[in-house]
C-alpha cells in the first residue's frame, strides 16, 4: 500500500472550537495523523512518500468555487489586518446568512465573509490552515494519479480532513474536499465512472453536494442518522441525487448504537450500488470514528472489525484511493485506520 503523506499537516492546529455552548479544545489534532503514520511504519505496510510536484491549481477550481478558494488563501492575513492581536486567536464565525438572505453578493466585511463560507463554529481557521489543506489536496491528487497510473491502491494520509467541505463552504474541520479532488483526478485520467464510498461516522455532506447533480460520480455513504448526528441537515435516505445525478447518490443512515453486523450489512448494500453503477475506480473517505470509543460518535465497531472492512472493500475489485477523514479516539486511530489498509492488502493479494 503506497501512502502519500502530508508532512505539512501540523501547520493546522486548531486551538478551540465551539461545542454545546462553550469553547473547548479542538478534537481534531495533529496526533491523529501521527498515530497513523507510526502504525504504518511499525507494520511496514508499504512506502510512505511525499506528494508529487506539479499539483495543478485548476483541479481545485474544478471542485471548489474560485471566490471560496480566494477567501481561504487570504483569510489569515485579513484576520490579522483587522487587529494584530488576532494572531493569538483562531478564526471562528459570528454571523450566518439565514434562508432568504443573499449569498451571491460577497460582503466587504471579513467577519461576514467567514459566516458566508463557514457552516459551523467548530472549525477553527489559523495561520497554517490554507497551506496544510492545499498540501492535503496535493496528497489526494498524487494518490489518485498513482492509482490511475496502475497502482492497485494508495492512501492519502492528511489532515485537515475534507468530506464536509463543499464547493463553496467549510465546516466539520474540513476546508478542501480531498475525496472529491481524488475522484475528479480519476475522472480526468479517463475513468468513465468513479464511486466515492464514505465510511466515516458523519455524513460527507460536502462530497454529496459537489456531485449531487452529476452522473459520472456515484456517492455512497453509511453514517449516523442526521436526525441525531452531525451534520444534521443532510444525509437522509431519500436524497438520491438530482437532474443528471438522480439515482447516483446513496445514503444509508444508521441509528446510534449500531453494531458491526448491522454496519457491515449496510456496507454490502453500498458496495452493491457501486457495482451496479458501473464504477471503474473507487475513492474511500476513510473515517474511523465509527469506533466504539470515539468521543464524538455513536457506533460500536471494534478494532478487529476494521480488518474485515478492508477485506470487503478489496472484494469490489476496483482501483482504490483511500483518503483519511475522521477518527477522534486518538490513541486507537492508527490501529483502526491501518487495519482497514492491511485488510484490503491481504484480500487484494
Amino acid at each position: 500500500m503506497l501512502t502519500i503523506y502530508n508532512e505539512q499537516h501540523t501547520l493546522h492546529q486548531g486551538r478551540m472550537e465551539m461545542f454545546r455552548g462553550q469553547l473547548v479544545p479542538s478534537f481534531e489534532v495533529p496526533a491523529r495523523v501521527d498515530h497513523v503514520l507510526a502504525e504504518l511504519n511499525a507494520r511496514r505496510l508499504g512506502p510512505v512518500n511525499m506528494p508529487d510536484d506539479g499539483f495543478d491549481e485548476a483541479l481545485l477550481r474544478a471542485v471548489h468555487a474560485p471566490r471560496y478558494l480566494d477567501f481561504l488563501a487570504g483569510a489569515w492575513d485579513e484576520w490579522i489586518a483587522l487587529d494584530p492581536a488576532n494572531a493569538a486567536l483562531d478564526v471562528l464565525p459570528s454571523y450566518w446568512p439565514a434562508p432568504g438572505m443573499r449569498r451571491d453578493v460577497l460582503p466587504a466585511s471579513f467577519p461576514a465573509r467567514v459566516g458566508l463560507f463557514a457552516f459551523d463554529a467548530g472549525t477553527p481557521l489559523m495561520a497554517g490552515s490554507w497551506q496544510a489543506a492545499r498540501r492535503g489536496a496535493a496528497c489526494a491528487w498524487t494518490a489518485a494519479s498513482r492509482v490511475a497510473g496502475g497502482e492497485r491502491a494508495a492512501f492519502a494520509l492528511t489532515r485537515p480532513p475534507g468530506h464536509h467541505a463543499g464547493a463553496d463552504f467549510y465546516g466539520g474541520y474540513c476546508f478542501l474536499n480531498n475525496a472529491a479532488i481524488a475522484a475528479q483526478t480519476l475522472r480526468n485520467a479517463g475513468a468513465a465512472k468513479v464511486a466515492v464510498l464514505d465510511v466515516d461516522y458523519h455524513h460527507g455532506n460536502g462530497t454529496q453536494a459537489i456531485f449531487y447533480e452529476r452522473a459520472d460520480v456515484h456517492v455512497a455513504s453509511l453514517h449516523g442518522d442526521p436526525r441525531s448526528d452531525y451534520p444534521y441537515y443532510l444525509g437522509h435516505a431519500d436524497e438520491r441525487g438530482a437532474g443528471a445525478g438522480l439515482g447516483f447518490n446513496h445514503n444509508l443512515p444508521l441509528a446510534r448504537g449500531t453494531d458491526f453486523a448491522t454496519w457491515r450489512a449496510a456496507l454490502a448494500q453500498a458496495l452493491q450500488g457501486i457495482a451496479a453503477a458501473g464504477a471503474e475506480a473507487l475513492v474511500v473517505s476513510l473515517g474511523v470514528d465509527t469506533f466504539e470509543g470515539d468521543p464524538v460518535a455513536g457506533f460500536r465497531l471494534k478494532s478487529g472489525d476494521y480488518l474485515r472492512i478492508g477485506e470487503d472493500i478489496a472484494r469490489a475489485g476496483l482501483p482504490t484511493v483511500f483518503v483519511f477523514e475522521g477518527g477522534y479516539a486518538v490513541a486507537e486511530v492508527g490501529i483502526n485506520a491501518v487495519n482497514v489498509l492491511q485488510g484490503f492488502e491481504q484480500q487484494a493479494a
